[in-house]
């Protein structure tokens, strides 16, 4: 009984991440399409490729790509196409435009604003370490001054 359930499991799991799959009857249609779902993002997952996605909108535009290459249509159209319909967010890469320029631009900003607000914050820390041994270094001299007036202000007993 164990055994039964876990082959049935097993086959449920396997069942439940597939991913279907086309094959065009031309090697580089086939190519095509391959390429295209790896350049195509599934609009609800956000980080998965049209081709690594089990939703819904995924296997449609897999199932889209799939009739579009049957009919003829080049690469180019067919990404022309998807862009037309969904916008600039369907390519994995989008190109560099006014609209995406945000999404090139921006991890650059981050980046330099990080390293600006470290260089910074290491600057200040070292800034205050200065002037803690620069206090400590004053209270030692203040200390032996007075230790001196005190020797001084006793006279010598010889």
């Amino acid at each position: 009984m164990k055994r039964l359930l876990f082959i049935f499991l097993l086959i449920m799991s396997s069942s439940v991440y597939a991913v279907d799959f086309r094959q065009l009857s031309d090697p580089e249609q086939q190519e095509t399409y391959e390429t295209l779902t790896k350049e195509l993002r599934c609009l609800v997952c956000q980080n998965q490729t049209i081709a690594d996605s089990n939703a819904e909108l995924a296997a449609d535009l897999r199932r889209q790509v799939y009739e579009m290459l049957q009919q003829g249509k080049s690469k180019q159209e067919i990404i022309q196409f998807m862009t037309d319909r969904y916008g600039d967010f369907v390519l994995y890469k989008p190109p560099f435009k006014g609209k995406t320029s945000v999404l090139w631009i921006a991890p650059v900003v981050f980046l330099l604003m990080g390293l600006i607000t470290v260089f910074f914050f290491i600057r200040r820390k070292k800034a205050a370490a200065n002037q803690q041994t620069k206090a400590g270094a004053l209270e030692t001299d203040i200390e032996k001054q007075k230790k001196i007036r005190s020797l001084l202000g006793k006279g010598d007993p010889s």
